[in-house]
């Protein structure tokens, strides 16, 4: 008996139409490092955890906007019609959902970034801090030690 095929898998367009919704509601952290380091324009990473979580260390280039503040100064910060991306801490904590549920509602278009600032961290990227960035060597778990990205 096989676990895996217990459940018979979808049927194949099903199965594109699933992958390819969950592609317009998710990115990924090596995704996001490539758009910030080419300057996409149109595009903004907001963080979304407290104070204290962002002066430990947050994206280069990141907005500061944490969940319960989204409704009321989003507009401020970033210009309607501008792509987000939210990320929270990581894998375990729903903040980016939450986030990007509220830029939804208030008609942004909006990507969450899985794997949130642990898996930044993890992957080697660099995190801006008050004394300036900082990098910690590449997590093997996470990415492959001599290369920016798993080439996926």
């Amino acid at each position: 008996m096989s676990y895996i095929l217990a459940t018979a898998p979808a049927p194949s367009a099903q199965a594109l139409a699933h992958f390819a919704a969950r592609l317009s509601f998710e990115t990924d952290v090596s995704d996001v490092r490539a758009d910030l380091v080419a300057g996409v324009p149109g595009l903004v990473v907001v963080d979304t955890r407290g104070a204290r979580a962002w002066q430990q260390g947050h994206l280069p280039g990141a907005v500061h906007l944490p969940t319960a503040e989204i409704a009321a100064r989003a507009a401020d910060l970033i210009p309607v019609g501008t792509a987000v991306v939210t990320y929270c801490w990581g894998p375990g904590c729903n903040g980016a959902t939450r986030a990007a549920c509220e830029f939804a509602r208030l008609g942004y278009p909006v990507k969450e970034m899985i794997g949130g600032y642990e898996y930044w961290v993890r992957e080697g990227f660099p995190v801006q801090t008050a004394t300036g960035l900082r990098q910690r060597p590449v997590d093997e778990l996470t990415a492959p030690g001599a290369a920016v990205t798993c080439d996926c």
